[in-house]
């Protein structure tokens, strides 16, 4: 499972919550080389709770659809998969104030970004050794976007 496409509807935000307000056509999914739409059945939002610097709402359950083809996704089995981390971090990031930021220390995002950079390369060996061409791409195609 691998992100193709995620892109907000709009970015809504208070004093507690930023919600990522999803839209069809605006988050997309290739499962088993097959893209699949996201479609507005059942949740709709990311929540990300300021206080606790986390994704609030991990057991809502998204739906994608090809065709008459429906696949259900938890928030939290999204949240597994670095390429979702990595959007979801450059949309939210423009909201997330100074203070809570100054709240980690340089060397705890610098131990952090390590360890994303060291799980995406991970992911690449693993595609390579499944010989999966398809996330292979994707998954170098993120680390070119990301890294370069």
């Amino acid at each position: 499972m691998l992100v193709k496409m995620l892109k907000p509807y709009y970015v809504k935000e208070d004093e507690r919550f930023i919600r990522v307000v999803l839209a069809y056509q605006y988050f997309s999914l290739l499962i088993d080389e097959e893209l699949y739409q996201f479609v507005p059945m059942e949740a709709r939002e990311i929540i990300i709770d300021r206080e606790r610097n986390r994704v609030h709402n991990v057991f809502d359950i998204f739906v994608f659809q090809r065709g008459k083809n429906m696949i259900y996704v938890s928030v939290g089995d999204l949240l597994k998969m670095p390429d979702f981390l990595a959007r979801l971090n450059s949309i939210i990031s423009p909201f997330i104030k100074e203070q809570e930021v100054a709240g980690e220390s340089e060397e705890t995002r610098e131990i952090i970004k390590e360890l994303e950079k060291n799980n995406l390369r991970r992911l690449i060996d693993q595609a390579i050794d499944k010989e999966d061409q398809t996330a292979f791409t994707n998954l170098t195609d993120t680390w070119k976007r990301i890294y370069s």
